[in-house]
């Protein structure tokens, strides 16, 4: 708990560290004025503090009543705008807390909003891990029966020489091969094979292989890679499928002389409703994609990370879950923010791990 004024009466202060090992992790400590005594790192950086001494606006009105009942107060959902991206619900307690000369008010603050995502998110790993078993199941099958069609097909071709039909079987056989190789590797079991990556070289890298595309439509590309501290625990080449997979929605969902932007940070201690719960309070690295396309629809954009839905003709609806899927098992979590006309941001948050000295 990070304290803010050495001035106010020290017997407050002598209070706020016992209440350490018992706070809820987003804890804000103010005096009878309302101005902020002491907050967790994890308050601070959730409701984007900083240097500021004034509680956000909901919270000031909240902690009015206190003062007038000086009686805990407790509010299950208060509708507050963090400082780390869109308003989000949160139960509050504030509580005051009577010690010689001086007032003291402790507020705790749970994110509603974040735990329901976070349940949301159980809920639909249970789903995939199912759809994933029946998907490698139905893949290795259709695998099996596309070894004799081609055969057969190919015999067929040798006696007709008929050049078009053989590029449109060509052609089709290639797209159904492609759909088995996805439906395999969303049903894959197989770990992620770890080492230290640096994610700014894995970007980079996965850049250069969807150059091309962002010329073919003159997409301005910004980089804004400001993540002090940059590595995590993972896979190269799983971690370059998410990131090359994420580039080209992007490409596929921007029009020409759009704009793509590639930005990092480093989350010395990331709130609980952006991290797994496992671990919050943890360094991560965050990443995020933002096109200027065309958006998601609204009744879109909660179906985007299921099998098989897709929004594209010619999509198998595989591509976002092998990438969720993939993040999830680096420990780290997938969101996406979007509006109609306005763009997507896919964000990413990884497990910092050690950079080199």
């Amino acid at each position: 708990m990070a304290h803010r004024d050495s001035t106010h009466n020290e017997q407050a202060f002598n209070l706020l560290p016992a209440l350490d090992d018992v706070r809820q992790p987003e804890t804000i400590a103010v005096d009878s004025l309302g101005k902020i005594l002491s907050a967790s790192a994890e308050a601070e950086i959730l409701l984007g503090l900083g240097t500021s001494k004034d509680l956000p606006t909901p919270l000031q009105q909240l902690f009015q009543k206190t003062i007038a009942t000086k009686q805990r107060v407790v509010v299950p959902e208060l509708q507050i705008q963090t400082g780390i991206g869109p308003a989000s619900k949160f139960h509050v307690s504030i509580l005051p807390l009577s010690i010689p000369n001086k007032d003291l008010f402790i507020i705790t603050l749970t994110n509603v909003t974040g735990l329901e995502r976070i349940r949301q998110s159980v809920e639909q790993l249970d789903r995939l891990a199912t759809i994933g078993t029946l998907s490698a199941n139905m893949a290795h099958e259709i695998k099996n029966a596309l070894v004799a069609v081609k055969t057969f097909i190919d015999l067929l071709l040798e006696k007709n020489k008929d050049a078009e039909l053989a590029e449109i079987v060509g052609r089709e056989m290639s797209r159904v091969n492609n759909i088995v190789r996805q439906l395999l590797k969303f049903g894959s079991t197989t770990p992620p094979t770890r080492s230290r990556v640096q994610l700014h070289d894995v970007l980079e890298h996965s850049l250069r292989m969807v150059q091309h595309q962002l010329d073919g439509k003159r997409i301005a590309l910004t980089r804004s890679f400001n993540a002090t501290h940059d590595a995590v625990h993972g896979d190269n080449h799983q971690l370059e499928q998410v990131f090359v997979n994420l580039f080209l929605n992007a490409v596929d969902a921007t029009g020409v002389n759009g704009s793509l932007t590639v930005h990092t940070e480093f989350l010395p201690a990331t709130p609980h409703d952006i991290a797994p719960p496992q671990r919050a309070g943890q360094p991560h690295v965050r990443i995020t994609v933002s096109d200027s396309g065309a958006g998601i629809a609204p009744e879109n954009l909660d179906r985007m990370f299921e099998p098989f839905y897709t929004t594209k003709s010619n999509g198998t609806g595989l591509g976002l879950p092998i990438t969720r899927k993939i993040i999830h098992e680096h420990d780290g979590l997938i969101t996406v923010e979007s509006q109609p006309n306005r763009g997507t941001t896919f964000s990413i948050v990884l497990p910092a791990g050690t950079n080199p000295a």
